[in-house]
Formats: C-alpha cells, structure tokens, sequence
C-alpha cells in the first residue's frame, strides 16, 4: 500500500500555554513533510490578528507551505479582501474559502451589509485576484442546511466553477460516507480534488458533542465501543486503531490525500501517519 500524503489542520492559539502546544505540535508534525498546515479562523473574525500570526510564524518556522482560514461573516467585502492580502504579504498563498458559522449563536447566517453573500461569491473574488490557491469545505454527511445530497454535492459543484481548486471534507465517522460521496460527487461532473478530513478522537464525548453541532451522524456502534474503550481504560488504543483503519481503508480505495484535524494535539496523529507508512524524513545533513 502506497503512504498517503498527508496536511494538518491546527487553529491559532488564544494564551501562551496554548501558544507551547500549537509549536509543539508543528515541530512534531512538520518532520512528515505534510503538504500543507491549515491554520483555522474564528467566527466574525475573532481570531484574525491570531490566525495571521500563527500562519506568519509556521510559514516562517516550517518552510512549509501554510493555508490559512477565511470567512465571510462578520465583515465587508473590502475588509476580508484586506485580510487575504495581508496573507500574501507574509507569503501565505494558500486561503481555505468558508462561508462561516453564524454569528452569535444564530441558526442562520446572515451576510454582512457589504460582505459577501456566501462562499461562491468569496472564492470568485479570491480566484479573481490570481494570487491563491483555494480549497473550500465539502459535507460527505450533507452539509446540514442542504435539502438533500444531491444539493449539497451541487452546492460544492459551484465552489469549484467559482474557482476552487482543492475540497476538505469535514470529518466523518465511516468511510463508506466518503465514499459515497465521491461517487456522488464524480457523478455530478466534479473533477477536481476531494480530500477527506480526518479527526483522530482525543476525546470521545467533545468529539461526540463536536459531530452533534456540525450533523455529523454517530453510529450506535461507535458509542458502544467508545463507553466500553473509556470503562477499560482503553479510548486512546481503540481511538488510534479506528483511525487507522479509516485511513488504510480509504488508502486501498485510491485516497492519495489525507488531511486530519490536529485539534493542536500530535501524538495521536502522528501515531496513525506512522501505521500508515508516513515517517519523518531525515535529511543526510541531518545524520552528517
């Protein structure tokens, strides 16, 4: 089986504990010569200032290439604009195109007076510019605010003819959810990548609580197995064993890309890219 290649997804740190883990996890990860790290963006911009510092600083520290997150909420077409210039100013070419969560709790999303209506209208201007290189989020559960699939794989049909270059799909719990997907998706005429997004379990019950908010379905049998791992003092062996298996299995079925949600925590992830093939690279002036 050929080793996947690999990207990690890791969100900007809010304190300086925080700050220890988000580098202590690149210099854990960095070594798997990932294709990218995706440094996330908080709702209406909260965490602008911090996802460009925490980009700036992995581009800087890494010398690997860094996308960075960008919403439309909170903020007019102008000024999220601004931001993605300030991105390619520190070298930051890669932009993931969201429309973003509402704001404030609300049900709906709701644009801002000047901002932009929805992540189409956002990745045309970004594509437009003809400096980024653009990947959009794909929802092999159905996104839930989409009728039904079929809506859901049109809806990421009109990412790609806005000018989306790259899919990540939110996490999942079954691979035959991706699967199905992709089918659904080469069906639909949709010929550029789809990557599936990977969530290595740190922690059952937010990972739980985490699918909840965003619709993803949790099997009974996972929760079954995860209460039975917990009682036995066994969720970080069964975590790390349904991850792999995920990815093998998505690997035997032409996956070439995988891209996991770090949740700035390593060693989980690291311990899957390792079952996978995927090693750190040393270099011969490294071992000199």
């Amino acid at each position: 089986m050929t080793s996947p290649r690999v990207s990690f997804e890791v969100f900007p740190p809010r304190n300086v504990d925080a700050g220890f883990n988000l580098w202590d996890t690149a210099q854990m990860l960095a070594p798997l010569e990932p294709r990218f790290f995706s440094v996330t963006y908080g709702a209406g911009g909260t965490t602008r200032d911090l996802t460009h510092d925490a980009a700036h600083v992995l581009r800087r520290t890494s010398g690997l290439p860094v996308a960075a997150h960008l919403t439309c909420v909170g903020a007019s077409k102008a000024e999220t604009l601004e931001v993605a210039d300030t991105f390619a100013k520190i070298g930051v070419t890669d932009i993931v195109a969201l429309r973003g969560d509402p704001q404030d709790g609300a049900k709906t999303f709701t644009p801002h007076p000047e901002g932009f209506a929805d992540s189409c209208a956002l990745i045309e201007a970004l594509a437009d510019k003809g400096t980024f290189n653009i990947r959009v989020g794909a929802y092999p559960d159905s996104h839930p605010e989409a009728a039904d699939m079929d809506a859901n794989v049109q809806w990421l049909k009109r990412k790609f003819e806005a000018g989306a270059d790259e899919a990540i799909t939110q996490f999942f719990f079954e691979t035959d959810s991706f699967l199905r997907f992709r089918d659904a998706c080469a069906k639909a005429g949709i010929d550029k990548p789809i990557t599936p997004g990977i969530l290595p379990v740190l922690n059952w019950k937010s990972a739980r609580n985490f699918a909840k908010r965003c619709g993803t379905p949790v099997p009974a049998w996972l929760d079954d197995a995860f209460e039975a791992a917990i009682r036995d003092d066994r969720h970080d062996l069964l975590a790390t064993a349904l991850c792999t298996e995920m990815c093998s299995t998505l690997v035997e079925e032409g996956v070439e890309d995988l891209h996991f949600y770090t949740l700035n925590r390593a060693e989980l992830t690291r311990n899957v890219c390792r079952a996978l093939g995927v090693t750190p690279q040393v270099s011969v002036r490294d071992v000199a």
